[in-house]
């Protein structure tokens, strides 16, 4: 996390893996503050049973988040989210622990987090940047998500990353500040929690901490933590498009024309696509927001060339696909990274 910006185009979705661990906390929230018809329905919901889940080490992206909008719907409570991550143990971390216990702090561990979304499971894109003695983490919502549901998933891992730091380190974590874009509501539980100043209505989700936290020397004892290492589970559908269209960008076939390449026709993708709650079109503005921001912050492009090498013909269509993607226009984040250099 030395560097001063980067970008980390990580989101997980549809039929990609997710770590267990994270959906077996959800149920264990929903059986201590729910009736066992609510869990049940959710068990059926998801085509997973509670015995098959026990010894599962991965599951479906699109089931932990079809569990965590069910939670969230389940609750007038806004900060349902904050109030379930907070319970959470590092002992309930399953494939994870091995990985941890090689790690002397807290540092260590938040940067193995960020950049194994494969073990660790992500909702969101990351852009990290070092500032004034601070470690900031902007969750960028380039899959478009409902803000409801996207601030429920973001405040889930906020807290489950501080109860999980104060377990590691025995030390009470302190947020800087969190920031929301949603309007004002009710926040005591997670800015007890956090200690952090929360600010509305802003244009980003985002967190921060100071550097001196991320030094902390981990203290868990790990003796009794799984010593085999967790592979992840056989390569989705999803991923294998998701690597064709990184590959021929910025060149994206048609469903069509991928449908050809996979040797199946246009109606047959499109219904394995919507069987792992996505589509075509949506997987595709993925790959294409992802290249954009990371030409943007790891390059010296002007927003001109860089609409001319992703094949826009037209610089303005270019900044409004950009804006439909994630909600801001390209000179905001060309901006952002105007101060910033590579080498930093």
């Amino acid at each position: 996390m030395d560097q001063a910006c980067s970008y980390k185009p990580h989101i997980r979705v549809g039929d990609q893996s997710y770590p267990a661990y994270e959906l077996k906390n959800l149920f264990r929230y929903l059986k201590q503050n729910f009736a066992n018809e609510v869990v049940d329905r959710l068990y059926s919901d998801i085509g997973i049973g509670e015995s098959e889940l026990m010894v599962s080490q991965f599951v479906y992206v699109w089931q932990v988040d079809y569990a965590m909008n069910y939670m969230r719907q389940l609750s007038s409570d806004p900060e349902t989210a904050a109030k379930a991550a907070s319970s959470y143990k590092v002992a309930q971390l399953d494939v994870l622990l091995p990985h941890l216990a090689q790690f002397d702090t807290l540092g260590e561990c938040l940067q193995f987090a960020i950049s194994h979304p494969e073990l660790v499971g992500s909702f969101s894109d990351n852009l990290l940047r070092n500032d004034d003695g601070r470690l900031y983490v902007r969750w960028l919502n380039t899959n478009k998500v409902d803000v409801e549901r996207y601030s429920f998933q973001f405040q889930h891992s906020i807290c489950s990353l501080l109860a999980f730091a104060k377990e590691l380190t025995g030390e009470k974590i302190r947020v800087s500040h969190i920031a929301l874009a949603e309007p004002v509501r009710e926040v005591e539980f997670l800015s007890a929690q956090s200690g952090a100043e929360i600010i509305f209505d802003s244009e980003f989700f985002e967190w921060s901490i100071e550097h001196h936290y991320l030094a902390l020397p981990v203290t868990y004892s790990f003796e009794h933590a799984a010593v085999k290492l967790g592979a992840e589970s056989s390569e989705s559908y999803i991923s294998q498009i998701l690597a064709i269209l990184r590959e021929l960008a910025p060149e994206l076939p048609s469903m069509e024309a991928m449908a050809e390449l996979q040797n199946i026709s246009a109606r047959t993708l499109r219904r394995r696509l919507a069987s792992a709650n996505t589509s075509y079109q949506k997987l595709v503005d993925q790959v294409r927001c992802q290249m954009a921001i990371d030409l943007i912050l790891t390059s010296d492009y002007s927003i001109d060339e860089i609409s001319d090498l992703m094949g826009f013909g037209d610089v303005s269509h270019f900044r409004q696909s950009f804006k439909h993607w994630i909600g801001h226009p390209p000179g905001y984040f060309h901006r952002l990274n105007r101060p910033l250099t590579r080498d930093e």
